[in-house]
């Protein structure tokens, strides 16, 4: 549904977009995070029609951006970060308008205007002025605008930025409706648990490059770790910490002092088949009594960090 080959974005010298490819499927609803001014914005306009590459290609449904937008308009809906609403409009003439601008008169208008109020919960706001409504509405708001001709790709800019965590919460069930509903989601946010439970696939991007694209899984596999145990015994320490380091899947073994008890940490590598729940075992089996035992799973905040190093283009 959506594709880049090459895709490259210059302004002057600065490279904010680097040889970017890129796919992803129909029906998929893709998380695409980074640092700030790694090119998550960059990207975003560009297959929304509003900028132009510099070299490379960017397709959405088959059409090629830059020579058919006109057949990639009507099958695309574009959330920015914010909602940049005209001045002195209620939310019914606010959706009217832009309802025109696609097309869209007569009682179609005003049923699909009403189907987008209802799914976006805003139907109590439809005589309300849209700058009195609060940054929340608005940004529901601005779903609403991009739903009303049915596109089948959602291009989403920081969509939850700046909400409140009511105003959040929200936001987020009504992109997991749209999921439901079959939409190609492509959302960039910064809030890396809640990508982590709405997306079946992610994109990292750094300096412009793409540094990884799949599924979640697979990227928390390749940032090399399947979490860190902790591990408290009682006596005999260094003995542990001897033991542990022959165990195969276990990565590094180290030690740390927390409220005057010395705690073993553990990273583990989810490749090599490692059961965590084993490793209690195989210390109370040499004779070592286990006092605490405890998994961190790997994150997706995790993965992020380890992949990254924090550079911009």
């Amino acid at each position: 549904m959506i594709e880049t080959v090459n895709l490259t974005k210059k302004y002057g010298e600065l490279i904010a977009l680097d040889n970017l490819n890129l796919t992803i499927d129909e029906g998929t609803c893709f998380g695409f995070i980074g640092p700030n001014g790694a090119g998550k914005t960059t990207t975003i306009k560009i297959l929304a029609t509003l900028l132009k590459p510099t070299w490379g290609e960017a397709r959405i449904d088959g059409h090629v951006i830059g020579y058919q937008n006109h057949l990639i308009r009507p099958v695309i809906g574009y959330v920015p970060d914010f909602l940049g609403a005209y001045e002195d409009m209620l939310v019914s003439e606010y959706l009217e308008f832009f309802a025109a601008c696609y097309g869209i008169h007569g009682e179609r208008r005003q049923r699909v205007i009403g189907e987008v109020l209802e799914l976006t919960d805003l139907t109590s706001k439809r005589a309300s002025d849209v700058n009195g409504l609060s940054r929340g509405m608005q940004q529901r708001l601005s779903v609403a605008r991009v739903l009303l001709h049915d596109p089948k790709v959602l291009l989403m800019d920081e969509p939850s930025s700046g909400l409140d965590p009511r105003a959040r919460i929200e936001m987020r069930e009504l992109l997991k409706e749209l999921r439901r509903m079959g939409k190609t989601i492509l959302i960039s946010s910064h809030i890396l648990s809640e990508l982590a439970e709405l997306c079946t696939a992610v994109g990292i991007i750094e300096q412009g490059r793409l540094a990884y694209a799949g599924r979640i899984s697979d990227m928390l596999a390749k940032a090399g770790t399947g979490g860190t145990v902790h591990v408290v015994v009682d006596e005999r320490t260094e003995d542990a910490v001897a033991l542990l380091r022959q165990v195969k899947g276990i990565l590094k073994v180290s030690l740390e002092r927390e409220d005057r008890v010395t705690r073993i940490d553990l990273s583990i590598d989810p490749r090599a088949g490692l059961v965590v729940s084993d490793i209690p075992s195989r210390l109370i089996t040499q004779g070592f009594r286990v006092a605490r035992f405890s998994h961190e799973p790997v994150t997706l905040e995790t993965a992020f960090m380890r992949l990254t190093k924090g550079i911009v283009s």
